[in-house]
C-alpha cells in the first residue's frame, strides 16, 4: 500500500507540473490567424470510424460544389488524411499516429467525422488527444429552434476539466480508482473571453455561466469567478451563474429555455448539455460542432460513430445533417459567410420547409448519398 501511495504521489506531481508549464504556454498568449487575407487554406479531410467515412464523403462533395472556384484557383485545397481509424489506432497504440498528427497539423482546419474510443483499456480520446495537441480550446455548438424562440449557442472549455486527464487517473485493484480535474485561470479566461466577445459581436445580452461551483469548490469554483473577472470588461451584457442539474432541467421546460442566449461551461458539463440541447432541435444528428483555437480549427458531427448501423448493414442511411452543419460553421470560420448562408438556407429547406428527402438512419427513410443530391440541388 505505501509503494502505491508513493507511486501515485509521483504521478500527481508529474500532471501539476504539465499542468503548470501548460499554464505558463497559455499565459503568453497567439496570434489568431485571420482567414479574410490567407492566400491558401487547407482543409483536412479525415473520415474516421463507423459512418463517418459515409456522411464526410456527402459533406466533401457539398464543399466541392460551394468552393468550387476557390478550389481552381488554388486558393482552397481540400486534403485527404489517412489513418484516424481504430484499427490504426489500436494497432499503433497511439490514440493520435506520430504520421497522421504531422499531417493534420499541415493543414488549416479539419472537417472530421466521428471516432471511436474504446471502452477500458488507457487508449484516449482521438478528439481529447486532437483539441489538446492544436489547443482547440473552444467547443462551439448553436441549436436554433426558431418556432420555440430557441437561439442558443454554448462555448464549451474544451481542454481542461475531467477530460485532460481522464485517462491518466490512478487505480489501486479491489480497493479505490481516481481520476483528476484540471482548471487554470489562462484557459478558464479564454473561453471566457470568447463567449463574451460573441455575445457582444451577435448583439446577444445575456450569458449563463454553468458550473457545480457549491460542489466542486477548487475547480468550478474558479471557473465561476475568473468568468465574472472576464463579464466585469462587457458591462451592457448580463451574466448569471447557474448549476449544471437545474441548468439540465431548464433546458427542457418550454416556460423559461427561450430566455437563455449564450451559455459559458467546463468541460464536461458542456459535453452533457450540448447533447441534450441538440436533442431538444430535432436530435444529435441535426447540430453540428466546432472546435476552435488560435491556430487551428476542427468541425465535426456531435454524435458517435454508431457500430451497430454499420454492423446492421444501414451504414447508408446514417444522417448527414450533423457533418452538414458543421461544414456551414467551417464556411463561416474561413471567412466565407456567403457560402455558409448558401448553406444554411439549402439544408433549412431540405429538413425544414420541403421534406422531400426524409433521412430516418434506417431503411425505411433515404440513404446519406439521396440526402445530399437533395441538397445539392438547393444550393
Amino acid at each position: 500500500m505505501e509503494e502505491f501511495i508513493r507511486a501515485s504521489v509521483a504521478h500527481f506531481e508529474t500532471l501539476l507540473r504539465e499542468q503548470l508549464k501548460r499554464q505558463e504556454t497559455m499565459e503568453k498568449g497567439a496570434a489568431k490567424r485571420d482567414y479574410r487575407q490567407a492566400e491558401h487554406i487547407t482543409i483536412g479531410i479525415i473520415g474516421g470510424d463507423g459512418i463517418g467515412p459515409i456522411i464526410v464523403s456527402e459533406a466533401r462533395r457539398v464543399l466541392e460544389r460551394l468552393l468550387k472556384e476557390e478550389i481552381a484557383s488554388g486558393r482552397v485545397e481540400l486534403r485527404d488524411i489517412e489513418g484516424l481509424t481504430l484499427e490504426n489506432r489500436l494497432a499503433r497504440g497511439k490514440a493520435v499516429p506520430e504520421e497522421v498528427l504531422a499531417a493534420i497539423k499541415g493543414c488549416d482546419v479539419l472537417l472530421k467525422g466521428p471516432t471511436t474510443t474504446p471502452k477500458g483499456g488507457t487508449l484516449e480520446s482521438a478528439n481529447v488527444t486532437l483539441r489538446r495537441e492544436l489547443d482547440l480550446y473552444a467547443n462551439v455548438r448553436p441549436v436554433t429552434v426558431p418556432e420555440e424562440g430557441i437561439d442558443w449557442i454554448f462555448f464549451r472549455e474544451n481542454t481542461e476539466g475531467e477530460y485532460a486527464l481522464g485517462s491518466r487517473g490512478i487505480e489501486l485493484p479491489g480497493k479505490l480508482s481516481m481520476d483528476f480535474k484540471v482548471t487554470t485561470d489562462a484557459g478558464t479566461r479564454r473561453i471566457a473571453r470568447a463567449a463574451f466577445e460573441y455575445a457582444r459581436q451577435n448583439g446577444k445580452d445575456n450569458v449563463a455561466i454553468v458550473t457545480k461551483a457549491n460542489i466542486m469548490k477548487k475547480t468550478d469554483g474558479a471557473f465561476s469567478r475568473i468568468a465574472h473577472e472576464v463579464a466585469a470588461d462587457y458591462p451592457e451584457i448580463h451574466c448569471d451563474d447557474w448549476y449544471i442539474d437545474i441548468m439540465t432541467a431548464n433546458l427542457v421546460n418550454p416556460a423559461v429555455r427561450s430566455q437563455y442566449q449564450v451559455f459559458l461551461l467546463p468541460n464536461l458539463y458542456g459535453d452533457i448539455i450540448t447533447d441534450e440541447a441538440a436533442q431538444i432541435q430535432g436530435g444529435v444528428g441535426t447540430a453540428g460542432s466546432a472546435n476552435m483555437g488560435d491556430s487551428y480549427a476542427m468541425f465535426e458531427a456531435i454524435h458517435g460513430s454508431a457500430p451497430r448501423k454499420i454492423e446492421a448493414g444501414e451504414g447508408d442511411y446514417a444522417n448527414p445533417a450533423s457533418i452538414l452543419k458543421a461544414s456551414e460553421l467551417l464556411l463561416r470560420h474561413i471567412a466565407m459567410a456567403d457560402k455558409a448562408d448558401r448553406l444554411a438556407e439549402a439544408l433549412r429547406i431540405c429538413m425544414e420547409e420541403e421534406k422531400r428527402v426524409v433521412v430516418t438512419g434506417h431503411r425505411d427513410g433515404a440513404t446519406c448519398r439521396e440526402f445530399a443530391d437533395y441538397l445539392l440541388e438547393k444550393l
